[in-house]
């Protein structure tokens, strides 16, 4: 008890002297956790440097530490990682939209990515039980662009290479026979129904963040990892889809979406599963799917598949979902 009391009487830091630039910078960078804790007055530099040792000794993620040892709490550690996840996004938004400008009327480059859930198929990937989609609804009352230029996006092309690396290894083959036994029973099901089927099997995995999972900020696990290890949004938006994809989807119905969650003020990440009656949310946060039109708590930054990505806007009048 003597240790506990002597952490919880220490004098508060006082916040480092960073200029607006230098602080910028430091939130954008990776791997500067500790830094961010002082600039943010959580942390004294002794405090950094005795976990940095301790760190360098015990080979443990520094979140971890900093917990264990009571130098910061849950959500001092939590406040900073999603400020750094959320500059970082916007910096990316930014670039992206800069990219689109730059575009003009330039053809989009055809995307490239190898379709891997094709090699866990539980039916012919070339299904034709989906009719084509004409007309997309606008995703939660938004614009949006398309372009086919995927080489920004490398945290999710670089997915599929390590996905399919995984799935060829003993341990990643039995992951992936247990998952196409459970996805078996949803075969031929409408696409309704296959959606709220996937969305409740994979949110029973346990939510762990990338920071304790990985000992990164933002990390876009495959499968295989998800199953193995639990993961956060994007990962079970990932395995949501490449479920989905396994089962005959078109991919042209499916989008990752990255989102702002409007009421915990952070980026979050969502499976968007376009039916022929409108737009389905799958998220981890709700055991149910939700129509796209009756969910008000997320505004779109951008969503992506296989084959293209999106980037969302000012909002406008929604426009419903059709299919030839």
């Amino acid at each position: 008890m003597e240790d506990q009391d002597a952490v919880c009487k220490r004098p508060q830091a006082r916040p480092a002297r960073y200029g607006i630039f230098s602080k910028i910078k430091l939130m954008m960078q990776r791997q500067r956790l500790g830094e961010l804790l002082v600039m943010n007055g959580h942390l004294t530099p002794g405090e950094l440097r005795y976990a940095l040792a301790y760190q360098k000794n015990n080979r443990q993620n520094l979140g971890r530490i900093l917990i264990e040892q009571r130098l910061v709490s849950q959500s001092e550690l939590y406040s900073v990682l999603a400020q750094q996840l959320t500059l970082r996004l916007l910096a990316g938004t930014t670039t992206l939209v800069i990219a689109f400008s730059c575009m003009g009327m330039k053809p989009a480059k055809a995307a490239s990515i190898k379709d891997v859930p094709a090699q866990m198929s539980l039916v012919s990937t070339a299904n034709h039980a989906f009719a084509p989609v004409s007309v997309y609804p606008a995703l939660f009352n938004a614009e949006e662009r398309r372009s086919g230029n995927l080489d920004p996006f490398t945290k999710w092309t670089s997915m599929f290479g390590r996905f399919e690396k995984a799935m060829s290894q003993p341990s990643g083959k039995k992951v992936v026979e247990d998952w196409k036994q459970d996805l078996h029973a949803y075969k031929g099901l409408p696409l309704r129904q296959m959606a709220e089927q996937v969305n409740s099997l994979i949110n029973q995995i346990e939510y762990i963040e990338d920071s304790n999972n990985y000992g990164q900020s933002d990390y876009w696990a495959t499968p295989v990892e998800f199953f193995k290890r639990g993961g956060d949004c994007e990962d079970f938006a990932i395995a949501k889809y490449v479920s989905l994809r396994a089962l005959g989807v078109p991919e042209e119905r499916m989008r990752i979406a990255i989102v702002q969650d409007l009421q915990k003020d952070i980026p979050h990440a969502i499976l968007i599963v376009y039916t022929d009656d409108g737009a389905l949310v799958l998220d981890n946060q709700n055991k149910r799917t939700l129509s796209a039109n009756s969910v008000s708590r997320y505004k779109p930054i951008f969503s992506i598949n296989r084959h293209a990505w999106w980037l969302h806007t000012k909002p406008t009048s929604t426009v419903l979902a059709s299919a030839q």
